[in-house]
């Protein structure tokens, strides 16, 4: 595949892509192993699905019913672009036999609207008002991996881990609240293979990108006040506001609730052991002591274990700005954005959401070329010394304290590289001779 988040690309034959997805589903659900030709965003949620003991045979359960179920969606955020889900999706869904849905950021089915036949096929399946559609609960599927990872996706066939759902294609994509960037939601397109194409995954996050710019200039919908946040941009020691209280975090518990704030699934010792120490002779038991402390301190409500797992949604500042990029808020995103990602932490997996986050903005400023961001980053303490970003700002606004700090950076990248060796250790570093 080209592109690892289009299901089945123009021209491939839909009937021999399911024999062989069903091949590689058969093999996973029996050794535990992937195929190549699985799709890694695929593989990826069959693992998690699998890590939540999620079992192929396995159907959706109903979580809200009857007046639960109305009350909940007349109070829920996605309430209010309901009206134009259906305008832009409602015809189409019901005139080509398929289902338009939306569900809550838990996964749980709000609403499931469409052609009358289709809806009597995805009755057999629960795939109905108040059913929890999560990974955690069905595996991999589009509206609850749309959620798990925060971006549109394609489910086609066999990719399914429930066997049930494999008949169905869907499309998903999740919808942010644009003050705050969390996910409120996803909308969902479920139907034949011919979801299975580039146009449609392109169409659904149309769509959500349309209701978040509706929710913008509606009443904002705040988060509940006591929804724990999470400060870790440009700090080595992470700020836990929970209860009313803030709690400064060590470095450590700092990496521990990050990670577990971007995994609601929770994450195995092991997992987090590989996560956080690149010294593979560290052990379990230095983890599990690190872990008994930040229990003592968060309480044992808040951190659960088999998987560990936080036992409450974890608002972090490193995700708003993720999800803010993802909905195209750039502007918003860089108000966000407080510096590098536990700048101090040198744990695998955090250094891997540090570089990406930074990477995925810096290459969003210069495509956007608005002067005044460029110039926001570039005079940030972790922006003095990127050139690209100066490059860019000085094509757009020339000023001469401007070209002269580029000046600057060229002529320093341009000097000669001295090799020397440190007075304490033999390891030789370079250095860039004095001007």
């Amino acid at each position: 595949m080209t592109d690892p988040w289009v299901a089945l690309e123009p021209g491939a034959d839909p009937t021999e892509r399911v024999r062989v997805l069903r091949r590689a589903h058969e093999t996973f659900t029996t050794v535990g192993a992937v195929p190549r030709p699985v799709r890694s965003v695929v593989a990826e949620s069959w693992r998690r699905s699998a890590r939540a003991g999620v079992v192929p045979d396995g159907t959706a359960s109903v979580e809200l019913s009857d007046g639960d179920l109305g009350a909940y969606r007349a109070e829920h955020p996605l309430a209010q672009v309901m009206p134009l889900f259906r305008e832009l999706m409602g015809t189409f869904a019901a005139d080509d036999e398929q289902l338009l849905a939306v569900c809550d950021a838990q996964g749980r089915l709000l609403w499931v609207e469409g052609h009358p036949a289709a809806r009597r096929r995805a009755d057999g399946m629960n795939f109905v008002p108040g059913a929890r559609w999560s990974e955690t609960a069905v595996g991999t599927n589009a509206p609850g991996t749309a959620v798990a990872l925060g971006r549109p996706v394609q489910v086609f066939a066999a990719e399914h881990f429930t066997r049930r759902v494999q008949t169905w294609t869907c499309v998903a994509a999740p919808v942010h609240d644009p003050r705050t960037g969390r996910v409120l939601g996803a909308v969902d397109v479920t139907g034949g293979d011919r979801l299975a194409h580039p146009h449609s995954l392109g169409f659904v996050q149309a769509v959500a990108r349309a209701a978040e710019a509706q929710l913008a200039l509606l009443a904002p919908v705040r988060p509940a006040a006591d929804t724990p946040t999470l400060g870790a941009l440009g700090r080595d020691e992470a700020e836990l506001t929970l209860d009313g209280r803030r709690i400064r975090l060590s470095r450590r518990h700092s990496e521990i609730v990050l990670l577990l704030s971007r995994h609601p699934e929770g994450l195995t010792g092991d997992e987090l052991l590989c996560a956080l120490y690149a010294d593979e002779s560290v052990t379990p038991v230095t983890l599990r002591a690190e872990l008994a402390r930040l229990r003592r301190l968060l309480g044992p409500e808040l951190l659960a274990s088999r998987p560990y797992r936080l036992t409450a949604a974890v608002d972090a500042d490193a995700t708003v700005v993720e999800r803010r990029l993802g909905s195209g808020a750039l502007t918003a995103a860089m108000e966000m954005y407080a510096g590098p990602l536990l700048p101090g932490s040198q744990a695998p997996a955090i250094v891997r959401l540090r570089e990406r986050l930074e990477r995925e903005l810096r290459a969003a400023l210069i495509a956007h070329r608005d002067p005044d961001l460029l110039a926001d980053w570039a005079h940030a303490r972790w922006g003095e010394d990127d050139i690209e970003v100066w490059r860019a700002l000085a094509a757009l606004r020339p000023s001469a304290s401007v070209r002269e700090r580029l000046a600057a950076l060229e002529a320093e990248l341009a000097a000669p590289v001295v090799r020397t060796r440190p007075r304490s250790c033999g390891a030789t570093y370079s250095q860039r001779p004095p001007a």
